[in-house]
């Protein structure tokens, strides 16, 4: 058969992305400098040049955890990779896991504690509400024979945001390890790993750290190291095996894992290194500057918010869709007309919230006026009764009121 036979029948030229503004649940824009480390000149996974770079992305990603964990550094995949990793290390058949599931994400980690063969104890809280403290240690008290409590802190899916200080040291109380989503709140959120007692946590590269997907920061406690050490049976999968990935990410003898992807590291060290530029208290402040200003607007719309007040993702806003509007043609019309991404509901929420990101890069000023004023307009053009020009005019009151820059 000719080769000519399979080409594709449409032809295919050079992909140009459009440019976007990305106000979605993830990922967020990447800052002009990180797409150009990305540029830079490929280097082998084992380069001494390189793997020096290795080793400041761990100090910087120790930085940005807060943590002098020595199991600190990258997975090579998203931030889904990093969930799994934490699971199929620390779980060994028959091991009893409380899972809190508050949303589309706890969801998954039960996913993952079945497919590693452990037992799920499920706690049930309402979307939108933080995991119950109280709850957990109920379930605790009726398994005592619990190995490792599992939680998000930042539930993607509601926008809302869990007392991770207090579930660690209730776990800790029952002698129990934990592992803690920070996908979402990395950056964003104040995250103090040694501080509250974390044993494993895992983040993704393309929230509040702007750096494009594929990439999932990891620590791990020295308890966790023990006991990966003396498990009783092979971690599952061997891409994941903490006991062999530190032969590579460790810090003196380097011993080939897989081609890391050296690029998209790159990519990670300069948001890292932006982000200690920055500083994480200014971080974490900038990101509720800019949720308080769009908060601000969108009261001017009727929008409510899923989350209450007190429990917040100060970047990552849920709100419900007005009612009589249609919410996919407003997603819809924010992508065509005006190139700007906004996220749908998931799970129970699907077709009832829209889901606003302030994450990183894109967490500036211009980023919610722009919003505001887009989202006023296709409102109004389709009918709902809005005053033109008040939710930006709200948002800047709210900027003059608490100035921070």
């Amino acid at each position: 058969m000719n080769t000519e036979d399979f080409r594709p029948e449409k032809e295919i030229k050079i992909f140009y992305p459009p440019q976007r503004v990305l106000m979605g649940p993830g990922p967020s824009d990447t800052h002009p400098r990180v797409l150009n480390a990305m540029a830079r000149p490929t280097l082998g996974h084992l380069d001494p040049v390189f793997t020096e770079m290795m080793e400041e992305i761990k100090g910087l990603m120790r930085y940005a955890f807060q943590t002098k964990n020595r199991m600190t550094f990258s997975v090579s995949g998203p931030g889904s990779v990093g969930m799994e990793m934490c699971f199929v290390n620390m779980i060994e058949p028959g091991d009893k896991v409380i899972v809190c599931r508050n949303g589309v994400f706890g969801g998954r980690m039960i996913e993952n504690v079945e497919r590693h063969g452990g037992v799920a104890v499920v706690v049930d809280d309402k979307w939108g509400e933080p995991v119950d403290p109280q709850k957990v240690e109920d379930a605790l008290k009726k398994n005592p024979d619990t190995k490792i409590v599992a939680f998000c802190h930042a539930e993607t899916s509601t926008g809302a945001q869990s007392d991770a200080k207090t579930l660690c040291e209730i776990a800790r109380k029952y002698n129990c390890l934990t592992i803690v989503d920070t996908v979402t709140s990395l950056g964003g959120t104040p995250i103090k790993v040694d501080e509250w007692g974390i044993d494993a946590i895992y983040s993704g590269s393309q929230k509040c750290l702007s750096c494009p997907p594929g990439l999932s920061p990891v620590s791990f406690s020295e308890r966790v190291t023990e006991l990966v050490k003396n498990r009783k049976t092979k971690v599952h999968s061997w891409f994941m095996d903490i006991g062999l990935l530190l032969n590579y990410w460790g810090s003196s003898t380097r011993t080939y894992h897989h081609t890391a992807p050296t690029n998209a590291l790159y990519a990670l060290h300069e948001s890292l290194l932006m982000l200690a530029e920055e500083g994480l208290e200014h971080s974490w402040a900038r990101h509720r500057y800019n949720y308080e200003a769009l908060k601000a607007g969108f009261a001017t719309l009727g929008m409510s918010y899923v989350v209450a007040e007190q429990h917040r993702l100060p970047q990552l806003n849920s709100v419900f869709v007005p009612a009589g509007v249609d919410e996919k043609e407003v997603r819809r019309r924010l992508l065509d007309d005006y190139s700007l991404e906004i996220g749908a509901g998931l799970g129970d929420f699907a077709g009832k919230v829209w889901r606003f990101g302030l994450m990183g890069t894109s967490c500036r000023v211009e980023n919610v006026i722009f919003c505001l004023n887009a989202l006023e307009s296709i409102l109004s053009d389709m009918g709902m009764k809005v005053e033109r020009g008040a939710a930006a005019a709200a948002a800047h009151q709210k900027y003059a009121e608490n100035p921070m820059f």
